[in-house]
């Protein structure tokens, strides 16, 4: 799924090729660690319970890589083919009036990233029958519909939720079930479909999804106004900057509160809390962006943030797998 913002520069300087799409559109800084951190945690679980497979887990990561970064650029192509006049992105939009950028290369680079990520389906459906193609389907139109279409969910304000659900069940379950089917034959028996999804696999990567889900609430908070501009019902348009950065707080709470679940509740051991390494971390993000609503200030929470899900995530993965 999307993930977007990079510091506006000054118009007299404008990026160069490499610039604008390593910084602003491939956006590695954001997109590598939140597309991470959940498989991190199926690898983990995996790991403890002994279906660990290296290439399925690999592949897996690099097609949920690509779907989130066409979620990106399916954004980006979404703004600017429809509100080419909102500053919510200028080095973007200089960019299509000197030349350096088109809709239709933005356009190519959407097509490119889902077909490829489309291409390792048959790879996966060998390995974990039809079950891992509605994984693959679910992923690619969440990503695409987060900006496009009749009923593009950030637009109607449902992209919290909906991100809680992709990063921190589906992304967790998808990455653990193509390991877990691997040792298990006839993955077309639902008896044995039952046996590679347990139960905790569509828990322990809530906390990391709610982690990401931040990410893309200090977005809200700093795109504020172009949001509103575009007629997008985010919560922080609803119901103001207060309101997101409650949700923030709660948010963080949840994820550091999880792991005494696991340990406690789910019997894993107290290497699961390991993730409350990263809570200073969470906590300057946290105050940080409920004292500042200046853009300068909330920019760089945007790639801390998503680092902080990466770290919490290995550390959380580590913990699972001890």
């Amino acid at each position: 799924m999307e993930s977007r913002r990079q510091p506006r520069k000054d118009p007299a300087s404008p990026l160069t090729r490499r610039q604008l799409w390593t910084n602003l559109l491939v956006y590695p800084t954001h997109t590598f660690p939140t597309a991470a951190a959940p498989v991190l945690v199926g690898i983990g679980l995996a790991v403890h319970n002994h279906v660990f497979v290296f290439l399925p887990a690999l592949i897996g990561f690099i097609g949920s890589w690509l779907v989130h970064v066409g979620g990106l650029f399916t954004d980006n192509y979404e703004l600017l083919l429809h509100h080419p006049d909102n500053r919510e992105h200028p080095e973007l939009t200089e960019a299509l009036q000197n030349g350096s950028l088109s809709l239709g290369i933005l356009r190519g680079a959407i097509i490119f990233c889902f077909l490829a990520a489309v291409l390792t389906a048959p790879y996966f459906f060998q390995i974990g029958g039809p079950l891992v193609i509605v994984f693959g389907i679910v992923g690619i139109a969440s990503s695409w519909a987060y900006a496009a279409g009749p009923f593009a969910y950030a637009r109607l304000g449902l992209a919290d939720p909906i991100f809680l659900f992709m990063y921190g069940v589906v992304a967790v379950v998808g990455i653990y079930y193509i390991q877990a089917a691997a040792y298990f034959p006839a993955v077309h028996e639902w008896r044995v479909v039952r046996q590679a999804l347990p139960l905790d696999a569509f828990i322990l990567g809530l906390p990391v999804g709610a982690l990401i889900v931040n990410v893309l609430l200090i977005d809200d908070i700093r795109d504020f106004e172009p949001d509103r501009g575009k007629g997008w019902r985010t919560g922080t348009v609803r119901f103001g900057v207060n309101w997101t950065r409650a949700e923030i707080v709660s948010l963080t709470v949840f994820a550091y509160i999880a792991p005494f679940w696991f340990w406690l509740g789910r019997g894993y051991s107290a290497w699961v809390l390991l993730p409350l390494l990263t809570l200073p971390r969470a906590v300057s993000v946290a105050r940080t962006v409920c004292r500042s609503a200046r853009f300068e200030d909330l920019f760089p929470m945007t790639p801390k943030g998503a680092f902080l899900s990466l770290y919490f995530g290995a550390l959380l993965a580590l913990g699972i797998a001890l």
